[in-house]
């Protein structure tokens, strides 16, 4: 149990820290392998030690970045920046955190201010570079001009000093961001011949391949940087991203890919430093890969922690709603949302908090609080169809007709046939006769059910026949002038439900609507008794207790009455 490994390693880094070395390049070390606890604890004592070295504030800074803590971050690169007035890399610094705050103003001089003061020194321009690659969305996508800003940064410190392998790395990065799979590949290629014994080079470039699908490759580079460095925990990190990813692509290797995933992202754990941020980011990673019940655990054992990240109580209503816990989840979400900083309430946070208010019966709310989420990620095009199918379940069938609409509209990938048929049926049943304001959602439904009837050409869908001959009877204003709008549908459902052999009872009914439709289309359009009764007694046949039918019958004194 992770909590367990937690427990026993945590007090071993933090109780043993003062056997490391104390020196910065073992700190940037710590910091590679993602070991931010241990790296912290040293970078803290060198601030004391050597409180007159810019650098060490920088990368204390940094760690602080990385795990989140922006505010922890700003004020220590402006203790460097005290330190040193020059410090390109406390600018550097400074304008990560104003990009991450969505101060471009602020970025953008403290990013110029740090290019201006780095002289000959190359670190500056990747760290810049680097800044320029911090996730912004929760998607982890970064935008072309970010990508673009990265990589002209980057190549002018490779102008400075062509042979710093991070900043290459970092160079590869941006690219790969990009989908520029073979400038990635050069980069990572170039950094690998000039530093051969680092390991980072070689998780970039599985990771590159872990893009492409090349699952098989990506894993041949892991262990690689493994043989480098066998206590190297981002390569396992990667790698349980990786069979994460295969899982996800190849059905047939799921199972046993996640419970490899998992395994590995165990082990990048005890490779760390199995702190309150490492965990979170494993909770991070069992999100993605869909292990809510190892979330909920992951997530009350960090709720227990005295140190616990307000960020905790995001996974614990997370992993509520998967796991149908909902009060639990509303509980867990609300204070997420209402106690940490607003810069941190991602898109998803509202789209779960959503979910789970719907979930608990608090569907107007929670319809509110999902298109808030819409609002600010328009890419979740699946909430268009939870938030039609709640209207739809309210009865509020013109709202929910139009958020149908949406999702034909807006849905991409996602959009199904179903979508345009419960579109047409939301306003179908949002039509009412003694509101002539709601004429035109006839038109509109008319419209959604003719595009399932033309979409189903080659294997017709009945029903489509059926709502569309529904609709347009309701045109039909004088029922004693009838016209045959809904003729050629009834006729049409009629043909593919007889098709098919024995209707069921649903059919049954709904074929006694259609003759009985056809009986009064005879009887008050082409005048024809012979064939109204004909009508009338299939009608019967199918439906004996329709109401229509009793009542054409009784006018007739019984006649046609079915064997």
């Amino acid at each position: 149990m992770i909590s367990r490994i937690a427990t026993a390693s945590l007090g071993l880094v933090l109780g043993g820290s003062s056997v490391f070395a104390q020196s910065l390049a073992d700190a940037k070390k710590a910091i590679d392998a993602e070991q931010y606890q241990k790296a912290k604890s040293m970078l803290k004592n060198l601030t004391t030690t050597q409180a007159d070295k810019d650098e060490n504030f920088f990368y204390l800074g940094w760690v602080y970045l990385k795990q989140d803590y922006t505010d922890s971050a700003k004020t220590t690169f402006n203790k460097g920046i005290a330190v040193n007035s020059k410090s390109a890399l406390n600018y550097a610094g400074l304008g990560a955190v104003a990009r991450l705050d969505k101060d471009n103003a602020g970025a953008t001089t403290n990013f110029n201010q740090a290019i201006a003061l780095a002289g000959k020194n190359s670190k500056p321009y990747q760290y810049v570079g680097e800044a320029y690659l911090l996730p912004l969305t929760p998607d982890g996508k970064i935008s072309p001009a970010d990508a673009n800003a990265a990589i002209a940064v980057l190549q002018k410190g490779k102008a400075v000093n062509a042979k710093d392998a991070d900043l290459l790395i970092t160079l590869g990065n941006a690219y790969r961001s990009q989908l520029k799979s073979n400038e990635a590949y050069q980069a990572y290629s170039d950094a690998s011949t000039i530093d051969p014994k680092n390991p980072a080079a070689k998780v970039a470039t599985g990771v590159l391949w872990k893009f492409a699908n090349n699952f098989e490759d990506s894993e041949k580079q892991f262990q690689d940087a493994l043989a480098i460095d066998p206590n190297y925990g981002p390569a396992y990190r990667e790698w349980a991203e990786t069979d994460n990813r295969w899982a996800n692509t190849d059905p047939k290797m799921a199972s046993t890919k996640i419970k490899q995933a998992v395994e590995e992202y165990k082990k990048y754990l005890s490779l760390t430093d199995v702190s309150v941020e490492s965990q979170m980011r494993y909770a991070d990673f069992l999100i993605s890969a869909g292990q809510f019940p190892e979330l909920q655990t992951v997530a009350a054992d960090l709720a227990k922690s005295s140190k616990t990240n307000l960020r905790v109580y995001r996974y614990l209503g997370y992993a509520a709603y998967e796991n149908k816990d909902y009060p639990a989840g509303v509980t867990a979400l609300n204070t997420w949302m209402t106690k940490a900083d607003p810069k941190r309430i991602m898109p998803r946070d509202y789209l779960y908090m959503g979910r789970l208010q719907m979930a608990s019966g608090q569907d107007s709310v929670g319809i509110n609080t999902l298109k808030k989420a819409l609002e600010l990620d328009t890419t979740q095009t699946e909430v268009y169809s939870e938030i039609a199918k709640s209207l739809y379940g309210q009865k509020k069938y013109a709202q929910a007709g139009d958020a149908y609409k949406l999702v034909t509209q807006k849905g991409g990938r996602n959009v199904k046939l179903t979508d345009y048929f419960y579109e047409g049926i939301s306003y179908y049943f949002g039509y009412d006769p003694k509101n002539p304001s709601t004429d035109t959602l006839l038109t509109k439904a008319d419209s959604a059910f003719s595009y399932v009837i033309q979409k189903t050409a080659t294997s017709p869908y009945p029903d489509a026949f059926l709502y569309r001959a529904r609709v347009n009877d309701l045109k039909e204003k004088d029922r004693n002038n009838i016209q045959g709008f809904a003729k050629p549908f009834y006729d049409k459902y009629i043909e593919l439900i007889t098709a098919k052999g024995a209707p069921d009872d649903r059919s049954k009914k709904n074929l006694a609507e259609a003759y009985v439709y056809l009986g009064n289309y005879y009887t008050f359009k082409e005048k024809d008794a012979a064939k109204a009764t004909d009508s009338y007694t299939k009608a019967r046949d199918n439906d004996p207790t329709n109401k229509q039918v009793q009542a054409y019958f009784a006018k007739q004194g019984g006649a046609g009455k079915s064997k």
